[in-house]
């Protein structure tokens, strides 16, 4: 078995049809050799016990990853995929769970493979949700068997799947419509159509203009707020810039132990103030 497994290292495969070549020559693992293994690994960390059962549980990976061969995704990284997911399952597993190694991580390297098909299926996302990605792996399955949907194909599989009429049409259009490609000389043109599209209802310069003056504005004021004197500045900002709730005369006067008319007093001092510093600023 070592002798199978330095090999398999130092050979640099070059096409997947030798690489699953090779892992399909390589011994099926025992129930008692996994077991010492997987003990091994799991109670003294033995990376080398880890490397065996990632390498003698390979040809299980590339079986789970055919199923997923119609996706039109690259089967060398379907593969990939569901081998990271082999290990993590054996980073996980426990030799008291009372199963095969193999038939803890096949959850593990279908999730993986999942994840990566929902990611480069399509440009954008076709599934968010865990109701959509299984509504998205079923109506793929079924697709095969009765083609192309009609309305009583559609009630049917949203009985069986307990899925809304809505949401498998919507889920349909995502999976069979391809995806745009902008990026293509125009006939009679030497544009690109990505070049000659916008978007009639935005204005990026306006709105980052106005973020802009905005800062500025900000900036400008806190500089003139802190020109003046303390009480006048906590005048200021009770009475015009609390975001919660405006300040009264009556409250402020009794938190300077003053009168409500010297509290408007000095808040229109302190407002002019202001007016003369933004100005000449």
């Amino acid at each position: 078995m070592n002798n199978y497994i330095v090999n398999l290292k130092k050979n640099i495969l070059n096409n997947l049809s030798s690489y699953i070549y090779k892992i399909n020559s390589l011994p099926n693992l025992s129930l008692e050799m996994e077991h010492k293994l997987i003990s091994r690994f799991y109670y003294c960390g033995d990376l080398d016990s880890a490397k065996k059962l990632i390498i003698l549980n390979l040809r299980f990976v590339i079986y789970i990853t055919k199923n997923y061969y119609g996706y039109g995704l690259s089967k060398d990284d379907l593969i990939q995929e569901g081998n990271i997911g082999l290990m993590k399952a054996i980073n996980k597993f426990n030799p008291f769970f009372g199963v095969r190694l193999i038939s803890f991580a096949i959850h593990w390297i279908k999730a993986e493979i999942y994840n990566y098909i929902l990611k480069n299926w399509r440009i954008v996302k076709i599934a968010t949700t865990k109701s959509q990605r299984k509504l998205f792996f079923n109506l793929r399955k079924i697709k095969k068997k009765i083609g192309w949907f009609n309305n009583k194909e559609i009630k049917f599989i949203s009985n069986k799947l307990n899925v809304s009429i809505k949401d498998i049409i919507k889920m349909e259009s995502r999976m069979f419509t391809k995806d745009i490609v902008i990026d293509f000389p125009i006939k009679y043109s030497n544009n690109n159509l990505n070049n000659i599209l916008s978007d009639k209802y935005s204005n990026f310069s306006y709105y980052l203009e106005k973020l802009n003056w905005k800062k500025y504005i900000l900036k400008k004021l806190n500089l003139a707020l802190d020109l003046l004197d303390n009480r006048s500045k906590h005048i200021i900002i009770s009475r015009w810039l609390n975001n919660k709730k405006k300040i009264t005369l009556k409250k402020l006067a009794n938190y300077y132990c003053i009168s409500a008319e010297r509290i408007r007093q000095l808040e229109k001092k302190a407002l002019n103030k202001l007016k003369i510093i933004l100005k000449n600023y």
